[in-house]
């Protein structure tokens, strides 16, 4: 059979542009950062001693949280704790089964005031333990006496997501994106082992909180990631977005259990032209391990003091 010349010669050229395409996925440590490979993960007996004793990390902070341009004083909270999931409904099961997966669930609020009103933030964020891959599920919801807005991910074929606010323009919306690293997990990701978090350059999901505040659009951004050594206990995971003209650093201990000592965020506050760069500042107070689902009678509430409450 005799081939046509200009085909031989088209053959090779498809292969270098394909070859070319493939290599803007990849990041500086070669993983592709639309997806996550699914894969198993060895957990160390130091790690499941830690996360399944019954027990939830509770973390408090004293907050100085940037908006309108202003900065407000507060507090927040950090939970960590190990449940199961189930995959199908993706929500919290009641028990073990051969639905369920193991994840750790990070729990994250902040309660600070804006003049004469009251902003409530919470999100959570739930990471398969078993695997190595993108959390299932992320939702984050905003309570102030202007109204309030929710956002949730689920990890399905791509990330699908309903969205409900009073903001003009904005509310109601339900739509898919393309699989990319969620800000929201690298938290988790960071206590569950810091080598497995990204490094360089990649398409990052911002804070589902933040693009709540700001009104961005959620998406992947283009963003630099990378570990900074603090002192000889603490590290640093840097993560800047040149678009948004916003960095989040993250302290934490360098060993295990590389609790959170704190972070900063650094972003235009406000909006137009009274937008001005301003950083929010979280700083550990306490931190406790306690089964705080039965800790509900109101004798229980002293137990707040331990957090500095």
């Amino acid at each position: 059979m005799r081939l046509n010349k200009k085909f031989i010669f088209v053959i090779p050229v498809l292969v270098i542009i394909l070859l070319m395409f493939k290599s803007k996925t990849l990041d500086e440590n070669n993983t592709d950062i639309n997806t996550v490979a699914s894969e198993p993960r060895n957990l160390s007996q130091e790690f499941k001693d830690y996360w399944y004793n019954g027990t939830a990390e509770l973390n408090s902070y004293s907050l100085e949280q940037a908006r309108y341009g202003e900065i407000r004083k507060g507090t927040a909270i950090a939970i960590f704790v190990s449940e199961d999931f189930l995959t199908d409904e993706q929500v919290k099961a009641n028990r073990p089964s051969g639905k369920s997966v193991s994840v750790l669930k990070f729990n994250a609020t902040k309660n600070f005031n804006t003049g004469i009103y009251p902003y409530s933030i919470m999100s959570s964020t739930f990471y398969p333990l078993s695997q190595v891959q993108h959390a299932i599920k992320v939702s984050s919801s905003i309570q102030e006496w202007c109204g309030h807005s929710y956002t949730q991910l689920n990890n399905r074929a791509d990330f699908d997501l309903v969205s409900h606010t009073y903001f003009e323009g904005l509310s109601d919306k339900q739509f898919s994106i393309k699989k990319a690293w969620l800000e929201n997990e690298l938290w988790i990701q960071l206590r569950v082992d810091p080598s497995e978090l990204v490094i360089g350059a990649a398409e990052v999901i911002p804070g589902i909180e933040y693009t709540q505040m700001m009104h961005k659009p959620l998406k992947a951004y283009t963003a630099k990631m990378k570990i900074e050594v603090i002192d000889e206990n603490t590290s640093q995971y840097q993560i800047h977005y040149p678009e948004l003209k916003r960095s989040l650093n993250i302290n934490y201990t360098t060993a295990f259990p590389h609790k959170i000592m704190g972070w900063t965020e650094t972003f235009k506050s406000g909006f137009g032209k009274n937008a001005k760069e301003m950083t929010t500042k979280a700083t550990l107070l306490k931190s406790i391990r306690s089964p705080y689902w039965t800790k509900n009678k109101l004798k229980d509430e002293v137990l707040r003091d331990s957090l500095g409450l």
